[in-house]
């Protein structure tokens, strides 16, 4: 086991003991491939599942094993055109089984933050679906709440903004203004400190790099 090894097993371990104490199930795969099997171990045949704009589902390619599966009606957001078609989509994903979804940023304390300019991807996390399932890289780690905001305020929303072509300050020059934009990737700011479900909320850690 090298050095960085050995300290994502040690973090690892630490952030499942405190997502446990917060209600929440939670697994470490050291490695993407490893992760993608036990997310499709944690979904039951018959199962409804959908994502939100996450890259690191699809970076990992977890849509196409799930589709591959042929026991699983997948809810695919990707594949609608109109905008009429994705709010019906965004609206059948709070009655899905499973909801699959990264976060912005992870406090070592086990607390999650997510931002979100639309607002449906933490609207199906606090509500709706039966099950969520959050697969999260390592290097989304921060050391406490407030780092984790900062971390998602100030590296993913000016990544995102490029990634959807959103016309805000952060994409003009890569960094947060704490703006008021009409088109304001960070119009909703999420923090899941508990789960009030039991099984509910389900964190997958990976050993890797993963989205932003």
């Amino acid at each position: 086991m090298t050095p960085q090894e050995d300290r994502n097993q040690k973090l690892a371990e630490r952030l499942i003991k405190q997502l446990n104490r917060r209600n929440m199930e939670a697994y470490y795969c050291p490695s993407g491939e490893e992760a993608v099997r036990k997310v499709s171990e944690l979904i039951a045949d018959g199962s409804t599942v959908t994502w939100g704009g996450t890259a690191t589902v699809r970076d990992l390619g977890i849509p196409d094993v799930l589709k591959r599966r042929g026991t699983l009606e997948v809810l695919d957001r990707d594949v609608v055109e109109t905008p009429e078609e994705k709010q019906q989509m965004y609206l059948r994903a709070f009655s899905a089984d499973v909801y699959l979804t990264s976060a912005n940023a992870l406090s070592e304390d086990g607390v999650i933050v997510n931002i979100d300019g639309n607002g449906n991807r933490v609207a199906a996390i606090s509500w709706g679906p039966k099950k969520v399932i959050f697969v999260i890289g390592l290097n989304k780690v921060a050391q406490t709440p407030e780092a984790a905001l900062a971390r998602a305020r100030s590296t993913a929303s000016p990544i995102n903004a490029q990634r959807f072509d959103i016309k805000t300050p952060c994409k003009a020059d890569g960094t947060c203004h704490n703006c008021n934009s009409p088109e304001s990737i960070c119009s909703y700011v999420h923090f899941l400190r508990n789960s009030r479900t039991p099984g509910r909320h389900v964190v997958v850690l990976v050993g890797e790099d993963l989205g932003y």
